[in-house]
């Protein structure tokens, strides 16, 4: 798993090569994380966002959607509706919305807490450290920020900035690390310039990073963004450009696991888009091992448009949940139950005992 190895399989066109590489994958997943599947219930709580990102449909200047927030009692009814599906963790997603105010959302995640056993994951984009700290204290487990690609200058091409200074999603990996979260992250594949040099320094962060989550998925710009119009001073794609294709990202997934054997990786919804048949489901079968049946009311959901033809956007919870239990089943796997944190195995040096302990 050094760099060359890595870009010799992210190349690999050979079937009978790749295969090889879905078993070494799925026999990892399967010795370090088992056969269970997590479900992380997704709650859109809000699409309204300060960011003008080139590629995200949520940008503040799409002025093509409607915009929502959810109530703290709307938010409260899919918490429930987790439970009762037999979730163990809710992820509470968002744009980068400045009307989620600290000590709202500090007393929502308390509320969670005292109502329910779930783990509470965050996906609110770059809040300010003592936002973030005060979550922490108030109960959350995890805080999920990709970091989109380890290539600076792509980076600041694509994302817009917030205020003066460039965005730091490395530091604020670490920082949410030294507060007690399982830190999760990830990349786009096939971003317009990414190269596939990138793409395996990418792989490697993940494991310098030592991430308890990865999430990846193929770039998939809306069409209401500089990017979805190619309305800007993006890159050309060379002969190196990486293509955004449900195959590689099958590839990313099983060399993500390769390299951090330990870590959930989720078969996304990114994946169910571009293969409604089988996408989770190869997913799950390349190295993934968990999915996020999505909770938000069927009316929000439509908002929440990320990219188009976002996979299950009319469905309901209830459908969503037993679709997937279905498709888990099918795969020979299991549902897991309970939080569903990392397990982190450590070989200690002194008596070489092999330790395991559960964080979040």
């Amino acid at each position: 798993m050094n760099k060359e190895g890595i870009l010799s399989r992210l190349r690999e066109e050979n079937v009978e090569k790749l295969e090889t590489l879905w078993r070494e994958a799925d026999n990892v997943r399967a010795a370090h994380v088992g056969d269970a599947v997590h479900l992380r219930g997704l709650i859109e709580i809000s699409n309204v966002c300060n960011r003008r990102c080139a590629y995200c449909g949520l940008r503040a200047d799409n002025r093509s959607i409607g915009r929502y927030r959810m109530t703290t009692e709307e938010i409260m009814l899919c918490v429930h509706d987790a439970v009762d599906y037999g979730y163990g963790t809710v992820v509470l997603q968002s744009g980068e919305d400045e009307g989620i105010t600290g000590s709202w959302m500090s007393e929502l995640i308390r509320r969670i807490k005292a109502e329910t056993g779930l783990a509470v994951t965050l996906s609110l984009g770059e809040r300010a450290g003592e936002e973030l700290l005060a979550w922490r204290k108030a109960g959350a487990d995890r805080y999920l920020i990709r970091f989109e690609t380890s290539n600076r200058k792509l980076y600041e091409l694509i994302h817009h900035r917030k205020g003066a200074r460039p965005s730091d999603r490395l530091a604020i990996l670490e920082n949410l690390r030294t507060m007690g979260y399982e830190t999760g992250s990830g990349v786009m594949i096939g971003i317009p310039g990414q190269t596939y040099e990138d793409l395996a320094r990418d792989i490697i962060l993940f494991r310098e990073l030592d991430l308890d989550m990865i999430g990846v998925g193929p770039y998939l710009p809306h069409p209401e963004t500089p990017l979805g119009k190619n309305d800007g001073d993006f890159p050309a794609a060379g002969v190196e450009q990486v293509p955004n294709t449900e195959l590689m990202t099958y590839k990313v997934i099983a060399l993500s696991r390769l390299a951090c054997p330990e870590a959930n990786i989720p078969s996304t919804t990114a994946l169910a888009t571009v293969n409604r048949q089988e996408g989770r489901e190869l997913g799950l079968q390349r190295g993934a091992n968990v999915v996020m049946p999505n909770l938000t009311p069927p009316e929000y959901r439509v908002l929440y448009e990320i990219y188009p033809g976002k996979a299950c956007i009319h469905e309901t919870a209830g459908a969503c949940a037993s679709c997937l239990n279905m498709r888990i089943i099918s795969i020979n796997r299991r549902t897991g139950t309970g939080p569903g944190g990392r397990r982190k195995r450590a070989l200690t040096h002194m008596g070489q005992n092999l330790n395991v302990n559960e964080r979040g």
